[in-house]
């Protein structure tokens, strides 16, 4: 007697559902530990922080950012183990999605969850973000007023018990196992600073209150209290950088207040920060309100929820174009020989994909490309290198690519792309945040700007150095000047440990012949630089070379550089302060 349809039909659904259910647990447990071991990291860096043990920190920084692909890689690997995930049909598919979202219902990173869920899917099923029809393409779960217990940010009232006390109660509450050399220093020194900046008079409002998140967020040699003062309407944002001074004793830097140094502060192009977040969101909603221009992709990036910003990029991407009419063109500039980019005129991103070959005189191929990137993704960027998200298999609407940019494509990178029909694929690109271009920057530039313009290169330079970077391709095409007028390095096939460079003097020629020569008279090692080239194909502008040797004239010495490197190798880690110097008390009030 055969089945009934109808029956056999419950019977197919109820084991998918069974089946989904149980490959939904394992999918969360594998994105819990992820999330467990995320915050141990962030929870070890006050530790650190406390020890003054910056390598430490350096090193969870940097370590942490491969915690994520190693999670979804082990997960991958125990439902193909266990349940032959990739072999599973369709309906049980959309069972997982189904159940997994039930088990999000109450969860404190849903949002992050679901990211996890794409990224193990795509893994296992082999099919790409825009046309997977199992993945959360948009978010199925709110993260609107979900909160940690204890909550994520605390409240205090000067109104009622005084900004002192209220700021003694701030420091007490992160329970900070180390001395402030002289707090009561400090706290003068922030009551004087937040009286020049609050509007005058100052009328308290019935709301008063300042709102601080709980968490430090920690960095290289710095601790920073983040919140923002609430007065009626208007809402008064601040960072508070807690350091070591040279006995290991604490004490406040600076009160940071004005938007612009907010914005650097926050930037993605430094170290992401260590955070402790029982509930990322709340945090990332605090932040935007701290800093409405900054996308919230950017702040989840900077927070070390890299995925999760990747993820919502990609989100933002869809909807600008879906938006916008204009077409993507080569991006303006001197045509690199390793990069193709290109850029939307309306979006403020550059794309960049890596040629098929490369022209002399670089000496590197695809894959030193990529780990060259992969260098700077896990280094410290100190402010001075752009951060970069990395894809694979983007689709782009082949109707808005310009005929020159396709030509170009097909000529110098066909490996890379797909044409399917109206849709172009590129199989791999990076994407960064548009900036000017130094050369052009200063074609085009002022006295003023240029004089401002030559020595922020030079102090990239020098930033880079400390951080051990030796940016190889010092020409001005490869610096962006940012909307801060901050420059910032791009462009990093030739990047390097400044450790691994041999800095040399050029030697004195022996003969006439030797200094006519067009070839060197000495030898030259494959990582030896010589500094006083720089002058040669840097300087060439008489406005540019005077205010280079204003500012920087000691980069064109090897003896400058060596003593870097010595400083690296004895293990000192150099304070680069990522807001202005004159804001710091020492220099505003002195110690």
């Amino acid at each position: 007697m055969s089945a009934n349809p109808k029956e056999l039909a419950l019977v197919q659904e109820r084991r998918a559902s069974d089946a989904g259910m149980v490959i939904a647990r394992a999918l969360l447990e594998g994105f819990n530990k992820h999330y467990r071991i995320f915050r141990e990291c962030s929870k070890a860096a006050k530790r650190y922080f406390e020890q003054g043990d910056w390598l430490a920190t350096q090193a969870a920084s940097r370590e942490r950012i491969d915690f994520y692909d190693r999670r979804v890689a082990e997960t991958t690997e125990q439902l193909e183990r266990e349940f032959k995930a990739s072999t599973l049909d369709n309906q049980v598919w959309l069972q997982v999605k189904l159940r997994y979202i039930g088990l999000l219902s109450d969860h404190k990173q849903p949002e992050c969850a679901e990211t996890f869920f794409n990224s193990v899917c795509c893994r296992i099923l082999h099919r790409s973000y825009f046309h997977n029809d199992f993945i959360f393409v948009r978010p199925a779960v709110s993260t609107d007023h979900i909160d940690a217990d204890p909550p994520s940010y605390r409240s205090y009232y000067p109104g009622k018990y005084g900004l002192r006390h209220v700021m003694i109660d701030i420091i007490l509450d992160f329970d900070l196992d180390r001395k402030f050399a002289d707090f009561h220093r400090d706290l003068r020194y922030v009551m004087r600073l937040w009286r020049k900046h609050l509007p005058r008079p100052v009328r308290l409002e019935p709301n008063h209150q300042i709102q601080v998140l709980s968490s430090l967020f920690f960095r290289n040699k710095g601790a920073y209290i983040v919140g923002k003062v609430i007065n009626g309407n208007n809402e008064y944002p601040f960072a508070v950088p807690v350091l070591h001074d040279s006995e290991g004793r604490l004490y406040l830097d600076t009160v940071i207040l004005h938007p612009e140094h907010l914005a650097v502060l926050f930037s993605a192009n430094r170290a992401y920060f260590l955070v402790d977040m029982e509930v990322p969101s709340v945090y990332v909603q605090f932040l935007r309100s701290m800093m409405a221009n900054k996308p919230k992709a950017e702040l989840y990036t900077i927070l070390g929820l890299q995925k999760q910003g990747k993820t919502l990029f990609y989100r933002d991407f869809l909807h600008h174009l879906k938006h916008s009419r204009d077409d993507f063109i080569i991006a303006p500039g001197i045509k690199g020989l390793v990069m193709i980019v290109f850029t939307l005129p309306s979006y403020p991103y550059v794309f960049k994909i890596i040629k098929d070959v490369i022209s002399p005189p670089k000496e590197v191929d695809r894959k030193g490309v990529k780990k060259k990137y992969q260098l700077v993704k896990h280094h410290d960027r100190v402010g001075r290198m752009a951060d970069t998200l990395e894809y694979s298999d983007v689709a782009f609407p082949k109707s808005r690519f310009r005929p020159e940019l396709l030509e170009e494509l097909r000529t110098l990178a066909p490996s890379v792309i797909d044409e399917n029909g109206d849709t172009i694929v590129v199989k791999h690109l990076y994407i960064e945040r548009r900036l000017t271009p130094l050369n052009l920057y200063l074609d085009n530039a002022n006295a003023k700007q240029r004089r401002h313009a030559i020595s922020e290169y030079g102090n990239a330079l020098k930033e880079l150095a400390v951080a051990n970077i030796f940016a190889g391709d010092l020409l001005f095409k490869n610096f962006g000047v940012t909307r801060y007028q901050r420059v910032v390095f791009y462009d990093y096939d030739e990047v390097d440990y400044l450790t691994t460079c041999n800095f040399r003097k050029i030697p004195l020629p022996r003969t006439p012949e030797d200094e006519m020569a067009a070839e060197p008279w000495y030898p030259v090692g494959q990582h030896d630089i010589f500094p006083e080239e720089f002058e040669t194909f840097l300087l060439t502008d008489a406005g540019v070379r005077e205010s280079f040797m204003e500012f920087h004239a000691n980069l064109l010495d090897a003896e400058y550089w060596k003593s870097i490197q010595k400083r690296i190798g004895d293990g000192f880690l150099e304070d680069v302060f990522p807001y202005p110097a004159e804001i710091r008390f020492c220099n505003m009030f002195g110690r």
